[in-house]
């Protein structure tokens, strides 16, 4: 897979929203970190080493399912 670097705005946003450890839904990295495409930044960012679990949930306002990602290793300083 071809990525951008780590230098790249949008990846710069979405690691530095992540770094928090915690998990964060795909909504809110659209919303906070505004990007469009959040799971084909994930992947990028996991070809830059970073760590980063995913998770569904049905925890919709009507049982929807819903995507968690949490950063558990940052990517690669020279990605």
């Amino acid at each position: 897979m071809k990525h951008a670097s780590i230098k790249s705005a949008r990846l710069a946003r979405l690691t530095k929203m992540l770094s928090d450890r915690r998990e964060h839904s795909t909504l809110e990295i659209m919303e906070r970190a505004k990007i469009a495409a959040v799971s084909a930044c994930i992947s990028e960012l996991r070809c830059l080493g970073a760590e980063i679990a995913c998770s569904k949930r049905h925890d919709g306002p009507n049982g929807e399912p819903r995507w968690y990602y949490r950063m558990t290793k940052g990517p690669r300083k020279n990605g």
